[in-house]
């Protein structure tokens, strides 16, 4: 690739000059990037942004249908060979995006995941996870961890049952410390969803340097980006529950107009938002109305505030319009062929994320924020098959079956898909499995080798192959307890579950699973496509650097060598 001066002469000059939009802290150094919005749309491919930005002769009429998204291209750098991090599920994806690190390092597999040297929470939580036994200094039984919408005091109630709370408030105060997995070794102290996380992120970093921070995610649980600095790394975080009932949203609008006063779609299953094509967008909406808040100066839900150093939101309309089948209506999302052609429900969640987006950038421009704003657009996951002919639901075939099922035995009883009344097994379209006992490890790979017709067994990890890149499996000091024994990952399109519900996942390690989009664009950048391979897990140290902090005091930086972005005026050019 040939190198592109004009944009780091034109970037690196502005940063020598610009003035500050705002006071900082003596760590940040000068920047003309005062103010970062990172943008996750959930299970958007680099594909994906390809097609929308460019347009489909098939589709409205060959014209770009992401036009705000195409028009950030004009002036960003797209990442076409960006990967997730492995596992993709939400939790360690968006972990990555804002620490830095692989899983390893922060200790995040999955939203539900298992822990040897914790102990169960001292109440069974909203989706089962069984409450038990804790003693101060004594040796751990280990346990399931969850950190999604089961932690909530109510998980049905879009403000996850805080006490008190408004109608779509909540946030953190809706985490029932009794849901929470304990640690004997520190008294048996709820670990929060903060604490869970080993290594520091960006949000902890900028707030500690005197920079204001917000975040706007799917469940309370995700005030983990937050990490070890603590839940007041985050000067504003908004939540309301994903998984909560549907209910109206009086005074809420879609950027596209649709009223959300009454359910848009009251013939779905109501029970949780991701449910319908239409009722997902109202949810979205929220988030983008406190992100439009957020650049007016406002807190999420329009108090006296200021327009934050560092803020954003995830989407959640593309990743349902990928894999719902909506049987009340008999519709289904997804693609129509291997090139990713979106079918009509994915087209209309694909323009409504860019119509929300197009409304920020105008916001950001009415504000006078262009210049001093970076707008960074990517996702904490793909989705996978892209390709309709490849979707297999394995346990609705004749003789399917998955890993933790032919392994029940041998898991632990929390994790075990023998526990009807648990949380579930860590298996999506790939299966991560804690055995009781690590010593069975070879004997049980040898058991899913033997069934690998019926598994639609891709490739499994163990041993060295696993170690290399996830740590040994055990209790310190010679072993990892959040470390799985075995990772299996699947054929393209076979997912584990066993929904009629969805014809696409996400969780594992195939291309439609890690490859999605990774856009950085400022109007003072020289447009230019970077086909080189790079993580998401190196936004982290391009955030900080944009903003004239030091990327080295991210733990991922120190400890696993995290570099910069390629080919921005932060980073270097290869």
């Amino acid at each position: 690739m040939k190198k592109n001066p004009v944009l780091v002469t034109s970037l690196a000059a502005l940063m020598a000059v610009a003035p500050l939009a705002q006071a900082k802290s003596p760590e940040m150094q000068p920047s003309p990037i005062t103010h970062v919005l990172l943008l996750s749309i959930d299970g958007m491919h680099a594909v994906d942004y390809l097609n929308c930005s460019q347009g489909i002769a098939t589709i409205n009429s060959g014209t770009p249908y992401c036009p705000n998204l195409a028009g950030l291209g004009k002036t960003g750098i797209n990442y076409t060979a960006a990967s997730t991090s492995k596992p993709s599920d939400s939790f360690p994806g968006m972990l990555t995006i804002v620490t830095g690190a692989t899983p390893h390092l922060m200790g995040i597999y999955y939203d539900v995941a298992f822990d040897r040297s914790l102990d169960p929470p001292a109440q069974t939580t909203g989706n089962g996870l069984a409450g038990g036994n804790c003693t101060p200094g004594a040796k751990p039984t280990g346990t399931t961890t969850e950190y999604e919408e089961g932690i909530d005091f109510d998980k049905t109630k879009l403000n996850g049952g805080a006490p008190g709370a408004a109608l779509t408030e909540g946030g953190i105060a809706s985490i029932n410390p009794a849901f929470l997995v304990r640690d004997p070794s520190k008294g048996c102290a709820p670990v929060s969803p903060w604490a869970f996380v080993r290594t520091n992120t960006i949000f902890g970093l900028v707030h500690n340097s005197g920079g204001y921070t917000a975040w706007s995610d799917k469940h309370p649980s995700y005030s983990a980006v937050a990490g070890p600095a603590g839940a007041g790394a985050l000067n504003d975080y908004y939540s309301p529950e994903i998984n909560s009932s549907v209910v109206g949203l009086p005074g809420v609008s879609t950027p596209e107009g649709a009223s959300c006063a009454a359910v848009r779609d009251p013939g779905a299953d109501l029970t949780a938002w991701t449910n319908s094509f239409e009722n997902i967008q109202c949810y979205d909406t929220l988030k983008v109305n406190a992100i439009l808040n957020e650049i007016a100066g406002k807190t999420h839900n329009g108090k006296p505030a200021m327009t934050p150093t560092l803020f954003g939101m995830n989407f959640q309309a593309v990743s349902v319009g990928q894999k719902l089948i909506e049987a009340s209506i008999s519709t289904k999302g997804g693609y129509l062929d291997a090139a990713a052609t979106p079918g009509t429900e994915l087209l209309s969640e694909i323009k409504f994320v860019d119509d929300s987006i197009g409304e920020m950038v105008k916001a950001i421009q009415s504000n006078g924020l262009s210049d001093s704003t970076l707008i960074i657009v990517t996702a904490k996951h793909g989705q996978s098959p892209i390709d309709p002919n490849l979707w297999n639901p394995i346990l609705n075939q004749p003789n399917g079956t998955s890993p933790t099922t032919l392994l029940a035995s041998l898991i632990p009883f929390s994790e075990s898909p023998l526990n009807a009344n648990g949380v579930g097994p860590t298996e999506d379209d790939g299966s991560i499995i804690w055995l009781s006992n690590s010593a069975n490890t070879v004997s049980a790979v040898a058991t899913l080798e033997a069934n690998a017709a019926n598994l639609g067994l891709g490739q499994i990890f163990y041993g060295p192959s696993l170690t290399l890149n996830y740590g040994t499996p055990g209790l310190p000091p010679s072993g990892d307890p959040r470390t799985p024994d075995i990772i299996v990952t699947s054929n393209v399109g076979v997912d584990y579950t066993g929904s009629t519900s969805k014809l696409a996942e996400h969780g594992g390690f195939n291309h439609d699973d890690t490859n999605v989009i990774l856009l950085v664009s400022n109007p003072n950048i020289v447009p230019q496509t970077v086909y080189t391979s790079v993580g998401t897990n190196q936004i982290a140290p391009t955030i900080l650097t944009a903003l004239g902090l030091d990327p080295t005091k991210l733990g991922a930086v120190q400890t696993e060598g995290t570099p910069v972005l390629p080919y921005t005026a932060f980073g270097p050019i290869p």
